[in-house]
């Protein structure tokens, strides 16, 4: 079962992004591995999905604010699709194909969602392949 943390990153400019890592259990200990980070207008695209996450995984959504410290422990079907669509959404710039990838992910089945995660986490390629399927839809 992979543990998905959700952090809260402080921007200088008064706003905050979040940072999405799997913390990983092996001979040396555990440790976190960063899986993506997000802010600006990717974010708001994916705010919605965000709170969702949020509130399935138990918290408040007031709990979601730039002075949080201590991280999310989000349910690992959530952090799937969080990370699905912060690794689809982070290098876009047109807002409506990034709404329309966002709705595609939020809709996928969660073995689509596991199996594009493992893709996208471990190559670039599968990103770009991800987005250009989601885009022709």
């Amino acid at each position: 079962m992979r543990q998905i943390l959700l952090y809260v990153i402080p921007r200088k400019d008064g706003t905050y992004g979040v940072e999405l890592r799997q913390r990983i259990n092996g001979k040396s200990g555990v440790r976190e591995i960063p899986i993506v980070r997000i802010w600006g207008r990717p974010m708001e695209v994916a705010t919605e999905l965000i709170l969702e996450s949020l509130r399935r995984s138990g918290y408040r959504l007031s709990d979601l604010h730039r002075n949080r410290k201590v991280p999310f422990e989000l349910r690992e079907e959530w952090g799937v699709r969080l990370g699905l669509v912060f690794l689809a959404l982070k290098p876009m710039r047109k807002f409506t194909w990034m709404e329309r990838i966002a709705e595609a992910i939020r809709s996928m089945p969660d073995e689509e969602a596991y199996y594009w995660f493992s893709k996208c986490t471990s190559s670039r390629r599968a990103q770009v392949a991800l987005r250009t399927m989601l885009q022709s839809e």
